[in-house]
């Protein structure tokens, strides 16, 4: 994969940036980068749930139309806000993409599948008010972390399953053409069947909060939430991020659900980082931004054009 200079404005928030999503949102902490817009707490449902909302990041000056990157943040899906957004404090938006950050229910509201729901209806939200923010709707890559992996991981495999389209915007398709799987899970029950993982397999993990039971007592919804049950020749290309010491997802799964999509066809490219845990600076090092950046100019061409 070819190296891919990074604008030395971003160098420092390269270094200190995180993979993970933190569980009490701060906007006040995060400051908007120049030249950014921020059109916040849209609702992709009306008259929907508090959290059935998106923020979406433009470009002041926009040479339209842009090709996005979806933002699901991470949290076990019992945590986490929208309002932490890896993409944007990357220096994503100079790059020429719009960002949109999802904001979805989570498990004190509704269980499995109303979280994937969510998400895809955020997307057939923007593809159908694509032309009013000037984005590309041929072009959308999702990129998320853990529970977020599992959700973008998800709209990778799953992007025909009826099932996972309700609500409004039906016309609309709720595909992506490029995920960036970070340490997501990917095969519930080889997850919580991994040694040193049995914690989640009992109740009150997330895993069970999640699809509303203990992980080996109900298998078929287990997998229905795996984006591994999924997989086939269609599913869009992946870039998988794991730590190699994950101490909360076992890299097995990361390794799992790549070795799947190549078998199917598929476009998968796997990294795993040495020394890694979940999240952390590793993540966001200019190495590994550099392999994200070359991954989605490789799948959704060159980003839009900004004005100078």
């Amino acid at each position: 994969m070819h190296t891919v200079r990074l604008h030395v404005a971003f160098a420092a928030a390269l270094a200190v940036a995180s993979a993970q999503t933190p569980a009490t949102p701060n906007r006040s902490a995060l400051p908007l980068p120049a030249g950014v817009v921020a059109h916040r707490d849209l609702a992709y449902v009306a008259g929907g749930h508090e959290r059935q909302k998106l923020d979406l990041f433009l470009p002041k000056d926009v040479r339209g139309p842009l090709p996005v990157i979806i933002w699901v943040h991470g949290g076990g899906w019992q945590n986490g806000s929208k309002d932490n957004v890896l993409p944007l404090r990357l220096g994503f938006i100079a790059r020429g993409y719009a960002i949109a950050s999802i904001g979805y229910r989570l498990t004190d509201a509704a269980i499995f599948p109303a979280q994937i729901q969510d998400v895809k209806a955020a997307i057939r939200w923007l593809r159908a008010h694509a032309r009013e923010h000037q984005l590309d709707s041929r072009r959308f890559a999702a990129w998320g972390s853990s529970a977020g992996g599992h959700l973008v991981a998800l709209l990778g495999t799953a992007g025909d399953v009826k099932a996972f389209d309700v609500g409004a915007q039906l016309e609309q398709s709720s595909r992506v053409q490029a995920v960036v799987d970070y340490f997501g899970p990917s095969d519930f029950v080889r997850f919580v069947e991994t040694p040193g993982f049995a914690s989640h397999a009992q109740p009150g993990s997330p895993e069970s909060k999640l699809i509303g039971g203990l992980v080996l007592e109900n298998k078929d919804k287990a997998a229905a939430a795996s984006p591994v049950t999924y997989v086939s020749r269609t599913s869009a290309p992946f870039f998988i991020l794991h730590g190699a010491d994950d101490p909360t997802v076992p890299r097995n799964q990361s390794e799992t659900l790549h070795a799947a999509l190549v078998r199917a066809g598929a476009t998968s490219t796997l990294q795993i980082i040495s020394g890694a845990k979940h999240g952390g600076p590793e993540f966001s090092s200019p190495e590994n931004i550099a392999r994200v950046v070359a991954f989605l100019g490789q799948h959704l061409g060159r980003g839009g054009q900004t004005a100078p």
